[in-house]
């Protein structure tokens, strides 16, 4: 594993050979660092499930760098394109019916007719899709369940060699994963809460998001039950630790101390966000260099992106699967 800062250089090139090649590649986006594969090749889908140890009935998003791109692998409806134009390039991932004659491996829907397609902000992302000239399946470059990464140390801490190529884009901007909508019909349902409030989409479309079916297989990634979680227990909704605990704080608050991090003291949602994958692997590792039992996690609003961020410590905090 070889690990990249110069965006322009003859490694950039390197790493867009490997993707040819069946490899995997760790890259940036504004969003999370995603562990990236041709996403035509079934053997480099495959190894993408192998090195997260993630289970093959969940589905992976497929990253584009143009509307083309997109009409090649998914039917585009008049909605879709309504979002595509108040969103893309951004941290909205749409999943929509998948073309019959699309060459993106079958792996990649996990047997659904549908597939789950976003256009990257980072243009370190998009150039990298440019340049290998076919979808990236990206999920998040970390071990499955675990806490997303938004560096590219996280990566290497958390998948080490089982990648082969770490592209550094610095930290990520957001912090949170896309948010995922299922555009079926006239309908547009919210999968899962991320780096777009529901507000926003909503008055793009102009009309309310509804809720999504109850389907026996996850229709988009991030849907599991239990999903970003540290390795001791995470308690929601503390105003302050227990004695042995670390603490997860938000806003104003007197719980600080050596194991204390705030996401945000302002209160600010879009700093807390940026915050919370990184933070939250902070305090696992001082939980375990000094013994300590949990991290307790202060209240946070369920408004803007306060809705992405309390799906993801709900998942974090719920009973291991």
């Amino acid at each position: 594993m070889r690990v990249m800062i110069s965006t322009r250089s003859k490694e950039f090139t390197a790493a867009s050979d490997i993707i040819l090649r069946g490899g995997l590649v760790a890259l940036p986006t504004e969003t999370v660092y995603g562990l990236a594969a041709d996403a035509t090749n079934d053997r480099a889908v495959a190894r993408i499930f192998e090195a997260k140890g993630r289970p093959q009935f969940n589905p992976l998003i497929i990253h584009v760098a143009s509307m083309d791109m997109v009409a090649q692998h998914a039917i585009i409806s008049p909605l879709a394109q309504k979002l595509a134009d108040a969103f893309w390039p951004g941290p909205l991932t749409m999943v929509l019916p998948r073309r019959a004659e699309s060459p993106v491996s079958l792996l990649v829907s996990a047997g659904l007719d549908t597939i789950a397609v976003r256009m990257p902000k980072h243009e370190l992302a998009r150039d990298l899709i440019k340049k290998v000239g076919r979808p990236l399946a990206a999920p998040s470059a970390n071990r499955s369940g675990s806490i997303s990464p938004t560096t590219a140390d996280h990566v290497k801490t958390s998948l080490g060699d089982k990648v082969d190529f770490i592209l550094d884009g610095g930290p990520c901007s957001i912090g949170l994963e896309s948010t995922i909508v299922l555009v079926a019909g006239k309908s547009v349902s919210l999968l899962r809460p991320g780096g777009i409030d529901r507000t926003a989409i909503e008055k793009a479309i102009g009309k309310p998001l509804v809720a999504p079916q109850q389907a026996d297989m996850p229709l988009a990634p991030g849907m599991l039950k239990s999903h970003y979680a540290p390795r001791v227990e995470l308690r929601l909704n503390q105003s302050a630790p227990k004695e042995g605990e670390a603490f997860l704080g938000f806003g104003p608050t007197n719980a600080n101390g050596p194991y204390a991090l705030n996401l945000s003291e302002s209160g600010d949602l879009n700093e807390a966000a940026a915050n919370l994958f990184a933070y939250l692997r902070q305090l696992d590792a001082l939980c375990a260099e000094h013994g300590l039992s949990a991290i307790a996690a202060a209240p946070i609003p369920v408004t803007g992106l306060g809705e992405a961020i309390n799906d993801r410590l709900s998942r974090a905090a719920a009973p291991r699967e």
